[in-house]
């Protein structure tokens, strides 16, 4: 079978049939069905905090089976020496020193899958410039024996592996490629990685399944090992050295680091055997860490510079996989601030910037152009289904600020009640064309935004309760008597802020992890998805890719779109959705999977 298959956006493992027991967050590429396929679970990973280490170190050496089992050894140190050989242990709630390395150094390379069983290997020893070192230290659960020396003086390596079959990938300084191979008993020289780096992380079970990735030079780069010669994957989404990883080739994961050129970072990327993507956050933001575990769903995280030595540690619990995103065929018409309603595989879309008209109808395979609006509109609100639906408010070819209010019927769309209020850039919800409510948004005049909430029975709008917060470019889910608003813009940056309806008034609820505004969003008020936007702080603003998803209480990061976009539209439920349109791609469609395993036909190269 090939080993990759090349589809939109990326490569995916390319399988003859399923895998046996695919891993929470697998893609893969069906070639019996000509199909993508993804397991898929909601995501509940986090970090938390884990008894700190009796001595605060950076890059020590690291082993272990999890965040209940680790080992910690050498490492810089405050004061002087700053060099160390100190052991500790980890049981899952706090470390305790054990005996030491018999020769201290730091920026060593650590295996193990156990804190019973370790490996060090080469690093710096004191004095620390430029003393590189190959030897190679074995650990029985009780003490440290030194075994025979590595090739190559280095440090920085990627580890991968265990105490009895391990590599040391790369390393420096200067950056080299070199790659070498242990036995259990001896190293041997191995093919050398496609590009030099030094100061890289890496994830592996043993000596002929490995991934190396990141580091100086390279900062992004990510390369696998099939126990003959590296290969280019899919690289990293943040360029980072000075970082940990840890897992397997298929399940790794990725945290922490320095990014160019001088800022450190909490950012953890989850490796699907195929593309990186990123989950919750650690909660300290460090460079110089280390890691634990062989595993994606239990890890540890520990020690680094902030640019102090630190003794945090963090454990990783995991219950993720999340959803996938996959490119679907694109619009007929490139559009922004258009409306989307309907379903992952009947969905409608209608106006944008232009203004535009133009109306199209997805089936779940490609979209068609059906009759236009009326009234050409960019940056207005509609809600409902592909076959039963309402357009209102916007902007006009003159600018001016629209109350117009057209219904689809499946076929055609007629002007109906006009809303109470012009207005552009509002809120909506509604489950049809005879139920809807429109929320907040841009009104002529001043203070220019509004929290201003009108409710249509079918004939006409009605004014309800404001919002408690005005704002304008939000989110909307949910029908006309369960809604929810999610983030917007306060005129001036994008905020965070969510309201709950219950039919007659708003409650402020949780916020949401990434504040954007002009994003898109599908489902209902207790069960919602909200994908994409601008994050626009004083001085400029961020296109975003990310998806979060909403339990009816608290909003959590999922799998990324596959690009970032604002000013877009879609529909949906939180885990059937699709997103098409908006900045910069205009016409580029995808569609949301958030449960179980799924197919999707995709194109091939």
């Amino acid at each position: 079978m090939a080993e990759y298959k090349e589809t939109h956006g990326g490569k995916v493992k390319n399988y003859e049939s399923d895998p046996d027991n695919p891993y929470v967050g697998q893609l893969w590429y069906n070639e019996e069905l000509a199909s993508l396929r993804v397991y898929a679970t909601t995501n509940n990973s986090a970090w938390s905090t884990g008894g700190d280490l009796n001595t605060a170190r950076g890059r020590p050496g690291g082993a272990g089976s999890g965040n209940t089992n680790a080992l910690a050894f050498g490492g810089d140190v405050p004061g002087s020496p700053t060099v160390t050989g100190n052991t500790e242990a980890y049981d899952g709630s706090s470390w305790t020193e054990v005996n030491d390395l018999n020769t201290a150094r730091a920026q060593g390379g650590g295996v193990g899958a156990t804190n019973t069983a370790a490996l060090s290997f080469g690093g710096i020893l004191p004095p620390t410039t430029p003393n590189n070192s190959a030897l190679t230290e074995l650990w029985n659960g009780t003490n440290w024996t030194e075994v025979n020396d590595m090739n190559a003086a280095k440090r920085n390596m990627g580890p991968i592996g265990t105490s009895t079959s391990a590599l040391a990938a790369a390393g420096g300084p200067p950056a080299v490629a070199t790659n070498e191979s242990w036995n259990g008993t001896s190293w041997t020289e191995v093919a050398d990685l496609n590009t030099a780096r030094n100061q890289l992380a890496a994830a592996g079970a043993d000596n002929t399944s490995g991934l190396a990735f990141g580091g100086t030079d390279v900062p992004n780069v990510c390369e696998a090992w099939n126990g003959t010669a590296w290969a280019e994957v899919n690289n990293l989404n943040t360029a980072r050295d000075n970082f940990t990883g840890t897992g397997i080739q298929s399940a790794a994961m990725a945290m922490g680091g320095r990014t160019p050129p001088e800022a450190f970072t909490n950012v953890t990327e989850l490796w699907n055997g195929s593309i990186w993507t990123e989950t919750s956050d650690l909660n300290v933001i460090r460079q110089d860490l280390r890691s634990s575990s062989l595993s994606q769903t239990s890890a540890l995280a520990f020690g680094g510079a902030l640019p102090a030595k630190s003794a945090s540690t963090e454990e990783w619990n995991a219950d993720f996989g999340h959803g996938a995103w996959v490119t679907a065929a694109a619009l007929n018409t490139s559009r922004t601030n258009l409306i989307g309603t309907g379903a992952q595989d009947a969905a409608l879309a209608a106006g944008g910037n232009g203004p535009l008209a133009v109306t199209e109808i997805y089936n779940g395979t490609a979209w068609g152009e059906v009759n236009d609006l009326n009234t050409a509109r960019r940056q207005f609100a509609g809600n409902g289904t592909q076959t039963s639906s309402l357009a209102y408010g916007g902007e006009d070819s003159s600018n001016a600020t629209l109350d117009i209010n057209e219904s689809w019927n499946g076929t055609s769309w007629s002007e109906v009640a006009d809303l109470n209020s012009t207005r552009r850039e509002s809120g909506r919800a509604g489950a049809d064309n005879t139920s809807a409510l429109t929320f907040g948004g841009n009104v002529p005049g001043s203070p220019g935004i509004t929290g201003n909430t009108e409710s249509w029975n079918g004939s006409s709008w009605t004014e309800v309760n404001d919002l408690n917060t005005a704002g304008h470019s939000m989110g909307g889910s949910g029908t006309a008597t369960a809604a929810l608003k999610s983030t917007g813009s306060n005129a001036t940056v994008s905020v965070s802020n969510v309201e709950s309806w219950n039919g007659s008034s708003w409650t402020e609820v949780n916020d949401v992890n990434t504040a954007r505004s002009d994003l898109g969003s599908a489902g209902t008020s207790t069960l919602a998805l909200i994908f994409g936007g601008v994050s626009v702080p004083p001085g400029g603003g961020t296109i975003r890719a990310s998806t979060e998803s909403w339990n009816g209480t608290n909003w959590t990061n999922e799998n990324d779109l596959n690009s970032g976009r604002d000013q877009t539209a879609g529909d949906g439920t939180q885990t059937a959705a699709i997103a098409f349109g908006g900045n910069p791609s205009g016409t580029a469609t995808e569609e949301w999977y958030g449960d179980s395993i799924f197919s999707k036909t995709v194109t091939t190269d």
